[in-house]
């Protein structure tokens, strides 16, 4: 017998004689294959969690704890080593790969990447999911050799999702800054961003490690709208840094040009820390009946479903909840989302039913809370897109890939491998499982060409403005020189408003003349009216659909705007729009996608298109509006909370004059550890999990 003849299911039904027979023969056979296996062979190291979740559960084999230690020492699992029960050999391993700290052991492979970073190496890292990646950061944080470092992050639910780890493990000995308003206090100093906040920090200085998360995201044939920021602002801390680590899964090459000014190791690796059981239901006529087999099976619990798009995971929630009973423990806060953001949300009635939705139009602090519910099986289905799989964690048990697209494209191997990887958790659940519904993507090679390691000549324009002076050609100080032509900025201001595009910008430059010439109402200052804030929007409708911003139109552009300012609470704004909204009953969560082009995406054009009118000979200052919203025309401590995961409905109630985001979060942390009356049970709990307190 070999490794892939072993029938898992056969034996996990087995017992006493039969069963220790069986797991003797699973122990030769491991024995065997380490002689002649690649060392990061998935079917080999995936023998030892399968072992670990039998031991756990059946006493009778307890014998063979010895032999189990052995072999997770021998292909490098030290972490799965049990030291009440090893012998003196395996307990040293897992004594010198211990990080007492962090409480842990790392396994081979995590430890041979720590070692080539504490030699001061650059170091690419590709690795599956499950390998442990962003524990690396914290034991090189724990070195006490890095003082400043700037980690790039791709969304900012990853951005919370670090803080809080950051926070509680070395917040008293690091100052964590999210926030350009945010100062340093501490010797030792972390940012956490986006590649659009962290490029635009003027206070960063000398770094000596730079960490980037979803590395695979510099590359544009990605198509993701954002890689060529990230380029720019990856360089940008590079030309700042000392050493730098990039870290994400499945990737096979990294292609590098000639001149490449950066030298790095790359370390590719299968190494996982769990297995995975595949379920194939291509062939399953009635795919909706067995979806709702499946995740309604409490042994799949916590059970992620993917889905292609926000509109689908909407859908499919409501079904879902529709025709089985209630599990799980969401009730208490879908009644908090009814009162919070109105009635009409077909996802408020899923939540109560126990079924979760992830996506990008739901509320940031709300999807972590869902998220945090999930991970503890009180809401034991989460429904998700691909906002999900960019490096978020879950402790789902397993996933289950009912759709092949994102949005309208099918997805390729890359993608495929990164959802089928969000299966199984270490210390949680040894052996994940995947239910696949459709034949999934031929495997195929994937490499990561990036305009930040190849030919700075031939790098996109909104790259190319940001490339320092001692990087250029006289050919790309001709492309600059044309470009500014083009645009009507300096090379300054075309490096501050890179990000929209420069065909956009330019486009928006003919709008702007235009509309001068027109006497259209942009030539506004201070605190504008809605005719002037229409005219804006207006202008930026011929440059961007306006779904983007979730809006059907300018003029609802405008409004949402208009009374998102006025109301004197954000739980005010959500009562008036939930309402008054007359549309499909399906899109009344794009309000919610309005606010979050209203954090970033929105400032920027009226920002370029208030700079554009004074280029043009126009006279306007947007300044104060375009500072207000991105935090919603609140007071920033309530944005900020909001993003650590404390709605804004909660923090108001609580907001004092000239609050600091310290004082309102200590005293919130306080109001919920002495179960203070106004705020409700699911609130102290919310307030308590968004906050940690820092170990001392």
């Amino acid at each position: 017998m070999t490794i892939p003849e072993i029938d898992w299911r056969a034996i996990n039904d087995l017992s006493g004689d039969r069963l220790k027979g069986q797991i003797f023969q699973v122990l030769q056979i491991a024995s065997q294959a380490i002689q002649v296996e690649a060392n990061d062979s998935p079917a080999l190291l995936g023998i030892v969690p399968r072992l670990a979740e039998l031991l756990e559960r059946r006493p009778e084999l307890s014998s063979f704890q010895e032999a189990y230690n052995a072999l997770a020492r021998s292909v490098g699992l030290w972490n799965y080593i049990d030291r009440a029960q090893a012998d003196i050999r395996d307990e040293l391993i897992a004594e010198a790969a211990t990080v007492p700290a962090l409480g842990i052991a790392l396994h081979r492979e995590q430890l041979s990447a720590l070692n080539t970073l504490l030699n001061g190496n650059n170091l690419i890292l590709s690795a599956p999911t499950s390998f442990g990646k962003s524990l690396l950061v914290d034991a090189l944080l724990l070195t006490g050799r890095f003082n400043r470092i700037a980690i790039v992050l791709p969304t900012i639910a990853l951005l919370d999702e670090f803080r809080r780890r950051l926070v509680g493990r070395f917040g008293s000995a690091f100052d964590v800054l999210m926030h350009h308003s945010e100062k340093q206090i501490q010797r030792k100093v972390i940012f956490l961003g986006t590649q659009e906040r962290l490029i635009n920090r003027d206070d960063l200085g000398f770094l000596d490690l730079v960490v980037v998360d979803e590395f695979y995201k510099l590359d544009p044939s990605r198509k993701d709208d954002r890689s060529v920021t990230l380029n720019a602002a990856v360089y940008k801390l590079l030309q700042k840094s000392k050493q730098f680590f990039f870290i994400g899964p499945n990737i096979d090459n990294v292609n590098i040009s000639q001149d490449n000014r950066w030298t790095f190791q790359f370390l590719k690796t299968r190494f996982s820390t769990v297995a995975v059981d595949t379920f194939d239901l291509n062939g399953v006529k009635d795919k909706a009946s067995r979806l709702s087999e499946e995740v309604y099976r409490e042994s799949n619990w916590p059970a992620l479903v993917f889905v292609s798009s926000p509109d689908r995971a909407n859908k499919l929630s409501k079904e879902l909840a529709e025709v089985n009973k209630a599990i799980g423990d969401g009730k208490d806060l879908a009644l908090w989302m009814e009162s919070n953001y109105g009635t009409g949300w077909s996802v408020t009635e899923a939540v109560a039913a126990g079924v979760g939705v992830h996506h990008g139009r739901v509320p940031r602090a709300l999807a972590s809370r869902l998220i945090r519910l999930f991970n503890d099986k009180k809401i034991p289905i989460l429904i998700c897109t691909s906002t999900l799989i960019e490096g978020v964690n879950t402790a789902a048990k397993s996933v289950l890939i009912y759709d092949k697209k994102i949005n309208r494209a099918d997805y390729d191997f890359f993608t495929f491998s990164n959802i089928r990887g969000r299966a199984g958790r270490l210390g949680q659940h040894h052996v994940g499982n995947v239910y696949l519904f459709h034949t999934p993507p031929g495997a195929s090679d994937i490499e990561v060409t990036a305009p930040l390691f190849g030919d700075l000549d031939d790098a996109p324009d909104e790259f190319v403005v940001h490339i320092d002076e001692d990087d250029t050609t006289q050919a790309i100080d001709d492309r600059i020189a044309d470009l500014v032509e083009k645009v009507g900025l300096s090379p300054q201001e075309l490096r501050r408003f890179s990000s929209i595009g420069i065909e956009t910008l330019a486009e928006l430059r003919e709008l702007v003349i235009g509309r001068l010439r027109g006497r259209a109402q942009i030539q506004w200052s201070a605190r504008p009216n809605y005719e002037e804030i229409c005219a804006v929007c207006e202008i930026l409708s011929h440059a961007k659909r306006m779904n983007e911003f979730g809006v059907h139109s300018y003029k609802q552009l405008a409004m949402y705007l208009s009374k998102l300012r006025s109301a004197s609470t954000i739980r005010e704004f959500f009562m008036w729009h939930a309402g008054t909204f007359t549309g499909d009953p399906d899109k009344i969560d794009g309000v919610f996608k309005f606010l979050r082009a209203a954090e970033y995406s929105l400032p920027e054009y009226f920002a370029v298109i208030d700079l554009l009118i004074r280029r043009e000979g126009g006279s306007s200052n947007y300044e104060l509006f375009i500072a207000e919203m991105p935090r919603w025309f609140r007071a920033e401590p309530l944005k900020i909370l909001e993003e650590r995961g404390v709605p804004i409905q909660i923090s108001e109630r609580f907001l004092r004059k000239n609050d600091t985001v310290a004082d309102l979060s200590g005293r919130l942390r306080s109001l919920a550890l002495g179960a203070d009356r106004r705020l409700s049970a699911i609130e102290q709990s919310w307030i308590l999990d968004a906050l940690p307190q820092p170990q001392i």
